[in-house]
C-alpha cells in the first residue's frame, strides 16, 4: 500500500514545452480590437509619430501596452507577457522602444493625447452601432457619471501632493458611461490633477465633461438625451450654468451641499409632503423618504431646476452629521428633468453609486498607481488605462451574454483570460485548442463565435 505524501499530487517540472500558449483566453481581446477597428484607428492617429524605417508601429506599441494592462499589468515592462506569445499578439516591441514612444508622446503633449482620444471615439462609435440593443444608448439616453479618485504615490512624482484624505499622490477626475443594470461601464474621460486639487472645482468638472462629450457619438454631445450625474462636488453654480447653457442644454442630476438654508427648509416640510423612496424593482425602500423643495432656495439657479431632498434612517453604527435632522440622514440633489415623479428621479440619482464600481475596476486595471515620473508621461498612462478599460467593457458588450456581461476585470482575467491552450498549425492556419476541462471553455468559444459574426471594419 502506498503512503500519502500530501494533499496534492507531485508533478515534475521541465522547461522544454512547445506549442503551448499561456493566457490563451486573451485572444478575446485581440478579436475585439480587430472587429472594432481600434488597431486601424489608433495606427492612423499616431502615424505622425512613426519614424522613417521604424520597425514597430506606434499605434500597435501603445495598444500592446493597453492589452497588457487589461490582463492585469501595472507598468510598461509588463508588455513582456505579450512578447512571449507572438502567435497570438504578433511582434511586440522591446522595453526600450516602448519607453521611447511614451517619452515622445509625452513631449508632444495635448496633440498626442488628442490623437489617441480621437481614435478611441471613432472605435466607440462603431462599437455602439455593433452592440445594438446592448449599447449604452439603446434606450435613447446616455448617462455619464463624473467622480474623483485618489491615486496614492509612494515616491516624489511630478504633480503629487497631499490629499484631503491625508495621503500623498494625485486626484484625477474621471467620467464613465453607465451601461445600466445589464452591463458595466466604459471610461470616456480622465483628467490628471495634483493630489491637493479641490473636489468641487467647477473648471475641472467642465473640462472633464468636455472630454467625455467628445467621446460620444455626435448626436449625444448636446441636448437632453445626455444625462450628467455627479455627487455634491458638481453642485456648483458655474458647473450647472455651463451644463444648461443655450446650445448645450444637457440633462443633469447633481448632488448638492446641505446648507443652513436648505436645513431650515427641511425642518419645515410637513409629514404629508414626504414620499416613500423606491428600489430598482419598484418596491418601497424601507426607512427612506423624499420630498421636493421649492421657493427662494432656487433663486439664482437656472430655470427648470428641481431640488429634491432625501431622508433615511442611518445604517447601524453610522455617525450623524450636523446637517442631519430628527435622527435621519439628509441628502440633496438637483435635476432639470421635468414632470418625472421624484421617486424615479431619486432612484436614478442613487444609481450613480455604480461609478464606484467603475473606479474599483479602474484601480484593478492600471490605476492603482501612476508608474511614471512626470505629469506628461502619466497623462499618456491614463490614456492607456482608458484603452484597457474600453476593451474590457466592449468585449462583454459584444461577445458575452447573461451574468457574464456584469463580470468585473478581476473575474474576467481569472475565468477567461487565464485559460491555456495548445497551438496547432495546419493548412497554413493557426488553431488554439483550449483544454476541455476548463469550466469556462464553452463561454470563451461562444464569445469568439459571436465576435466572428460581426462585420469587419471597412
Amino acid at each position: 500500500m502506498k503512503q500519502r505524501t500530501g494533499s496534492y499530487p507531485h508533478v515534475r517540472v521541465r522547461d522544454d514545452g512547445r506549442a503551448v500558449v499561456s493566457r490563451a483566453g486573451s485572444v478575446l481581446l485581440v478579436e475585439t480590437v480587430r472587429k472594432t477597428g481600434l488597431d486601424q484607428a489608433i495606427s492612423a492617429a499616431l502615424a505622425p509619430w512613426r519614424k522613417p524605417r521604424a520597425v514597430h508601429d506606434p499605434g500597435k506599441v501603445l495598444l500592446d501596452v493597453a492589452l497588457a494592462v487589461a490582463q492585469g499589468g501595472d507598468c510598461l515592462a509588463d508588455v513582456a507577457m505579450l512578447r512571449c506569445e507572438p502567435a497570438v499578439f504578433g511582434p511586440v516591441a522591446s522595453d526600450p522602444t516602448v519607453s521611447r514612444l511614451i517619452d515622445t508622446l509625452a513631449v508632444s503633449g495635448d496633440k498626442a493625447l488628442q490623437a489617441i482620444r480621437s481614435a478611441r471615439a471613432e472605435a466607440r462609435n462603431r462599437v455602439w452601432s455593433l452592440a445594438g440593443e446592448n449599447a449604452p444608448d439603446a434606450g435613447g439616453q446616455v448617462t455619464v457619471d463624473l467622480d474623483g479618485v485618489l491615486v496614492v504615490a509612494h515616491s516624489e512624482k511630478q504633480g503629487a501632493a497631499a490629499t484631503w484624505k491625508k495621503t500623498y499622490g494625485h486626484h484625477p477626475l474621471t467620467a464613465f458611461v453607465d451601461h445600466g443594470p445589464g452591463g458595466t461601464g466604459e471610461p470616456v474621460a480622465a483628467l490628471l490633477r495634483p493630489g491637493n486639487a479641490g473636489s468641487n472645482t467647477a473648471a475641472d468638472h467642465i473640462t472633464t465633461t468636455q472630454l467625455a462629450l467628445a467621446q460620444l457619438p455626435k448626436n449625444y454631445r448636446r441636448g437632453r438625451k445626455t444625462l450628467i450625474r455627479t455627487d455634491s462636488a458638481g453642485g456648483t453654480h458655474a458647473f450647472v450654468n455651463w451644463l444648461t447653457k443655450r446650445g448645450r442644454r444637457l440633462s443633469y442630476s447633481v448632488g448638492m451641499v446641505i446648507t443652513e438654508q436648505v436645513h431650515e427648509h427641511v425642518l419645515k416640510i410637513p409629514a404629508s409632503a414626504w414620499t416613500p423612496a423606491v428600489e430598482t424593482d419598484g418596491e418601497v425602500r424601507d426607512g427612506a423618504w423624499i420630498a421636493e423643495l421649492t421657493g427662494t432656495l432656487l433663486d439664482g439657479w437656472p430655470d427648470g431646476m428641481r431640488l429634491i431632498i432625501r431622508k433615511e434612517r442611518p445604517h447601524p453604527g453610522a455617525q450623524l452629521r450636523i446637517t442631519d435632522a430628527d435622527g435621519m440622514r439628509i441628502t440633496c440633489f438637483a435635476t432639470n428633468t421635468p414632470k418625472t415623479p421624484i421617486a424615479e428621479l431619486e432612484l436614478r440619482h442613487r444609481l450613480r453609486a455604480r461609478a464606484e464600481d467603475r473606479i474599483r475596476a479602474a484601480r484593478a486595471t492600471g490605476l492603482r498607481n501612476l508608474p511614471l515620473h512626470t505629469t506628461a508621461q502619466n497623462k499618456v498612462w491614463l490614456e492607456i488605462v482608458q484603452l484597457a478599460l474600453d476593451l474590457l467593457a466592449w468585449m462583454p458588450m459584444l461577445a458575452l451574454t447573461g451574468t457574464a456581461r456584469l463580470w468585473e476585470p478581476r473575474r474576467i482575467r481569472f475565468r477567461l483570460f487565464s485559460a491555456a491552450a495548445q497551438l496547432v498549425t495546419t493548412g497554413r492556419r493557426r488553431i488554439l485548442r483550449l483544454t476541455r476541462n476548463w469550466p469556462w471553455t464553452n463561454l470563451i468559444t461562444g464569445a469568439l463565435e459571436r465576435l466572428a459574426l460581426l462585420p469587419n471594419p471597412g
